[in-house]
């Protein structure tokens, strides 16, 4: 396959967390802090792979924490590029939660990050190798992808001309 065209399957990431006393609260809970440091570095490690380069993080949209995740459980960090653009890039991260004890697993989180490929040497963005989505569900979620940048863009200018 041309090295400018990629399948979604190519720079997929899953990490495997442990929730640990270090990583928690006062009440035991993971921290929000952590958890959206593990979500950067998942969708990092999949921007990269997906542009066999480094990317770095230019937005994160709405995070919204619907279940705490207690000390003692395992988390599941799912990354995938959903869609590229120019010198940018869409990744998503599903946050999934396993309860060691009873192996109970439960979603957690989602969030769509913004990368942007960059030149190591200039420290300009760069080209990004367009991705091909193959099933229905990597088409689904390439075609919102789109409808979240356009909603992006528009709340940019939004800023820019108040």
């Amino acid at each position: 396959m041309d090295k400018h065209i990629k399948k979604v399957n190519e720079s997929q990431v899953q990490m495997i967390e442990l929730v640990l006393p270090n990583d928690t609260n006062t009440l035991g809970n993971l921290l929000g802090g952590r958890l959206m440091h593990w979500i950067d570095i998942a969708a990092a490690l999949a921007a990269a792979r997906h542009c066999n380069n480094v990317a770095v993080t230019a937005a994160v949209d709405n995070l919204a924490f619907h279940k705490p995740i207690k000390l003692g459980e395992i988390v599941r960090l799912k990354a995938s590029v959903n869609r590229t653009f120019k010198s940018s890039m869409e990744v998503g991260v599903r946050v999934e939660v396993e309860d060691i004890k009873t192996g109970e697993i439960f979603h957690s989180n989602s969030a769509y990050l913004t990368f942007v490929n960059i030149d190591s040497e200039t420290r300009r963005p760069v080209h990004v190798p367009e991705i091909i989505p193959e099933s229905d569900f990597e088409k689904r979620r390439y075609e919102d992808a789109l409808k979240r940048r356009e909603q992006r863009l528009r709340e940019i200018k939004g800023i820019i001309t108040e």
